[in-house]
């Protein structure tokens, strides 16, 4: 069986996330792997086609990586019939009309998320796409975290028994740029530009809730804007316009609630940047980025609560135990890429598509109109006609 190339016009990558996580660690690591194999044995090879806005940028990371193609020219690349998929990870506030011109010239779209402004376009993305023929993915990498894939492992095993509650605690202190280089781009601070955490992160725990334990029926949340000044990336200060800090509690389907917590003003005494705690009438989990620890019914200390008397057993996080990995976990992004290669190339099952990520949408709309009102929102299903 001979192998295909298959050409992947990739826009976003002079970006932190979309250089070191979707180009490097993902299509270019799939292409020296030797490409993904599909179920008849063939194998499909990526060859990324860089596309942006700095040429100089463009230029330096195709010669770094050997890659033949690139362009500031959307149209021109869009309008090559050689070029099949169509990849994003542009600010959001661009991503609409460029998904739009790809799913037009019929490519396959691959995006992150959120994958428009307002979940009225979101939907009619995914409407183009299907009324096109196109087939479509939205990046939801975090369910492929070696972390959560144990989580999932539980789950499937029937661990937890039935499922009471999540709480998950995320965030990480990102500096304000004054006195040192924040970690996070200044447009994810200013509404105007598409920031704001809730735009950022309720996608994530949206298919992270749905795809592991059941859907968002309603939320109450509320959001903060604990650091007003921040300084962009020319060292010129700013008025931050969007929420740093969101505070919700979701309601799924199924009677489970779920509390999360996400915060770029928190400084981190957990052991790893995002955490989930699942407690279930059999047992508890709590899962990170990495690593997962269980505490099963039947090795559930009796806890009491006595102030004047010390903590016995060394402390209770040491009365967990560790999940092992009993597998080899590749980059999360990386095995995401390969199942929406293997869905283009051979039909094969993504259930991470723009209606997913449309419903993502949805839940950060109804949370920031949660936090607006002081009201709690509920979510109606959503589908395309």
């Amino acid at each position: 069986m001979q192998d295909r190339v298959l050409a992947v016009a990739m826009n976003g990558v002079t970006g932190r996330m979309g250089y070191r996580q979707h180009l490097t660690r993902s299509v270019l690591a799939i292409r020296k792997a030797g490409g993904v194999e599909l179920p008849d044995g063939s194998r499909v090879v990526p060859e990324p086609v860089l596309v942006g806005r700095s040429a100089d940028k463009l230029r330096r990371i195709a010669e770094e990586h050997g890659i033949e193609r690139w362009s500031t020219d959307l149209d021109s690349v869009l309008s090559d019939p050689g070029i099949e998929v169509y990849f994003d990870a542009q600010i959001t506030s661009a991503r609409e009309e460029a998904l739009r011109s790809a799913i037009s010239a019929g490519k396959h779209i691959y995006t992150e998320k959120p994958t428009a402004s307002t979940l009225s376009a979101a939907l009619e993305l995914a409407k183009l796409a299907r009324d096109a023929g196109v087939r479509n993915g939205v990046v939801q990498d975090k369910l492929f975290l070696p972390g959560l894939l144990k989580l999932r492992r539980l789950l499937d095993s029937g661990f937890f028994g039935r499922v009471l509650s999540i709480r998950g605690e995320f965030g990480y202190w990102v500096f304000e740029g004054g006195w040192q280089e924040p970690q996070r781009p200044s447009w994810n601070y200013r509404a105007e530009d598409g920031g704001g955490i809730v735009l950022d992160m309720f996608p994530h725990w949206h298919y992270i809730l749905e795809q592991l334990f059941a859907p968002v029926r309603a939320v109450t949340a509320t959001t903060a804007t604990h650091i007003a000044r921040r300084w962009a990336e020319d060292g010129s200060p700013y008025a931050a316009t969007a929420e740093d800090a969101a505070y919700a509690v979701f309601e799924l389907e199924g009677g489970i609630t779920a509390q999360i917590n996400s915060s770029w003003c928190v400084r981190v005494d957990r052991d790893e940047l995002v955490e989930f705690q699942v407690d279930g009438t059999e047992g508890s989990a709590v899962a990170g980025l990495r690593d997962c620890r269980i505490q099963h019914r039947v090795a559930t200390p009796r806890a009491v609560w006595d102030p004047d008397a010390p903590v016995d057993q060394g402390g209770y996080r040491d009365q967990w135990e560790r999940v092992p990995d009993n597998a080899a976990f590749d980059n999360g992004f990386r095995a995401q890429w390969e199942q929406f290669i293997s869905h283009v190339c051979a039909g094969t099952r993504f259930p991470f598509d723009l209606l997913s990520g449309a419903r993502g949408l949805q839940l950060a709309e109804a949370g920031l109109r949660s936090a607006a009102s002081g009201n709690r929102v509920e979510l109606e299903e959503v589908d395309l006609p």
